[in-house]
Parts: structure tokens; C-alpha cells; sequence
């Protein structure tokens, strides 16, 4: 039992360190367009970001719960040992991919690679036949849904506002609309806490769960709570490369831009998040860019940027899962 409780406490340490990942990583994207339009200051947008990231943490728990045995069912895994093996496979490989993605400087999706590495890892742990392939699928689903309902949630909604103050001065327009952007950078920073910080509180209810600590697929509060911290302290340090990417590398975003594209994808997290399936709110952040883009001029929107983001969300998913696969390999040999 010993043993088990070392690895199970390496597994919440590492948890963590993701989580803190996806907080430093992610703020960019969640803030990017109220700084580029200077309604916030980056100090004030960070501290704003932090705070609704961990309030959003502690207000849903039905994210963690598909994630803690959507992709494999911990109960089936009879082995502790190897249950807790799998799980801290996939946090390194999601770890890895995560740095990676932010010394290029590219809005990669944390959900994309802590979902690839779990199925990484169980296929290498346990064959094919670990998968869950009915939650698995349906994850699948949701992250591919998600951005093309916030490219066309945000082209609706820069429609509608482009034809609500047509006839309005654009100087004040754009006034009202960076106050308004407060707002909204606050209800984006708080979807993003109810879904993203959930992966982790999944992740390590996963291994309670394998190592037998919990009998049931409930989420204690002191992970809930240790989980909004972390992501919050990451959301602190904040992701300045992401933010020029996001922020300003995919289109000149005014105002107006910002808040459609945050209101767009603070609707989409939402809705998903009451649905109890994660997202990725790179995907769902960006894509709102691009829809919100559209909308005003298809030619103004940088689609070489978009199409190397794309890019990488198409090959994070298998990458992950390959380097999951052979970590966790490596690991059987250690443990």
C-alpha cells in the first residue's frame, strides 16, 4: 500500500503541474482579445482570468466525471499498479505536449492531448479493448463540434451586431464595446474554469479510483479546490507568445471583434460544460475568432495562421497518444 500511495501522490503532483500548464497556457486565449483591444491591462486581465478561472473551477463537476472514465473505465482495471501506471503515463505525455506547444508559441489543445495520451496509454497497458469506445467517440464528437458551432455562433453573432450599430459612431462603438469587453473577458475566463480545470479533477479521481481510494466516480472537494488553485497560479504567470497568436496574428480584432468572439465562445463552453462533455477552449476561443473574422471580411482574417493552428490540432490528438504509448512502456520497466 505504501507504494501505491507514493505513485498516487507523484500522480496528483504531476496532475497538478498540467493543470498549472493548462492555466499558464490557456490565459492567453481566454484574455487575448481584451488585451489586444486594450480594454484590460495585462496585469488586470491576468488577476481577472485567475479569479474566474478558479470560481468556474468549483462550480461544475460533470466534466471531471466523463473524463475520469469516459476514455477508460477505471473499474476495469483490476491491476492498482497498473491503473495508476496509465494514468501517470498520460499526464507526462500531456505535460511534454503541452511545453512543446508553448516554446512554439502555438495554441495547441490541452483536452486533445490529455485524451490522446489516455488512449495511449491504455492501448499499451491493456490492448485495444481498454478503450471505452462509446465515451470515447462521444468525447471525440464534442471536440469536434465545438469549433464549428463557435466559427458559426460567431459569425451569427458579428452579424448581428455589425447590423444592430451600423449606423452608430465607430469611436463610441468601440468605447462602449472595450468596457463591455470586461465583461465578457470575466465570462470567458469563467466557462473556461468550469470545463478545462475539470480535466483535472477527472484525471486524478481516475487514479483514486484504480488505486481503490474511491469506490465511486465522485469528485472530493479538496481536488476540486486544489485544482482551481493550480490552474489559477498557472493563469498568474499568464502565455504572452499564445496571446500574440490569438490575440492579433489571425486578424486586427477590434472592440467590437473581442466581445463577439468572447460572448461566442463563452456560449459554447457552457452549453458543452452542462452537457458534461469537454472541450477545447483553444479550439472553441480561436475558432470564434475566426467565425467573428468572417463575418466582417473573409479576406481579413490571417488563414495561414489558422491553418498551421488547425494543423496542430489534427496531429496533437495521435502524436500524444504515441508518446504515451512508449512512456508508458518505459514506466512498466521502472515500476
Amino acid at each position: 500500500m505504501g507504494s501505491l500511495f507514493v505513485l498516487i501522490l507523484l500522480i496528483v503532483l504531476f496532475a497538478f503541474l498540467f493543470d498549472f500548464m493548462n492555466g499558464f497556457h490557456d490565459t492567453a486565449n481566454t484574455i487575448a482579445t481584451s488585451v489586444s483591444t486594450r480594454a484590460l491591462r495585462p496585469q488586470a486581465a491576468i488577476i481577472l482570468a485567475g479569479s474566474m478561472n478558479f470560481l468556474g473551477a468549483l462550480t461544475f463537476t460533470g466534466v471531471a466525471q466523463t473524463i475520469s472514465k469516459g476514455v477508460i473505465d477505471p473499474f476495469t482495471i483490476h491491476d492498482a499498479t497498473l491503473g495508476l501506471t496509465i494514468v501517470m503515463a498520460a499526464l507526462i505525455s500531456s505535460v511534454l505536449w503541452d511545453l512543446l506547444a508553448w516554446l512554439v508559441g502555438i495554441p495547441s489543445s490541452s483536452s486533445h492531448a490529455i485524451i490522446g495520451s489516455l488512449a495511449g496509454a491504455g492501448i499499451s497497458a491493456l490492448g485495444f479493448g481498454a478503450i471505452n469506445y462509446r465515451g470515447f467517440i462521444e468525447i471525440f464528437e464534442a471536440l469536434i463540434i465545438s469549433p464549428i458551432a463557435a466559427i458559426t455562433v460567431g459569425f451569427i453573432i458579428m452579424k448581428l451586431l455589425t447590423l444592430i450599430f451600423h449606423n452608430f459612431s465607430l469611436v463610441k462603438t468601440n468605447r462602449r464595446f472595450r468596457l463591455f469587453q470586461v465583461f465578457t473577458a470575466a465570462l470567458q475566463s469563467f466557462a473556461h474554469g468550469t470545463n478545462d480545470a475539470q480535466k483535472t479533477m477527472g484525471i486524478i479521481t481516475m487514479a483514486l479510483v484504480a488505486s481503490h481510494y474511491l469506490d465511486v466516480v465522485e469528485i472530493p472537494m479538496w481536488v476540486r479546490i486544489t485544482s482551481g488553485f493550480a490552474m489559477a497560479m498557472g493563469t498568474s504567470l499568464g502565455g504572452w507568445r499564445i496571446i500574440r497568436t490569438v490575440g492579433s496574428k489571425i486578424m486586427k480584432i477590434e472592440p467590437i471583434n473581442g466581445a463577439a468572439a468572447d460572448m461566442s465562445s463563452a456560449a459554447i463552453i457552457f452549453g458543452f460544460t452542462f452537457l458534461h462533455f469537454p472541450v477545447s477552449t483553444t479550439h472553441v476561443i480561436t475558432s470564434s475568432i475566426l467565425g467573428v473574422g468572417s463575418a466582417e471580411r473573409v479576406k481579413g482574417v490571417n488563414w495561414g495562421v489558422a491553418r498551421n493552428i488547425v494543423i496542430t490540432w489534427i496531429i496533437t490528438l495521435p502524436i500524444t497518444a504515441l508518446v504515451a504509448f512508449f512512456i508508458l512502456k518505459v514506466l512498466q520497466l521502472i515500476l
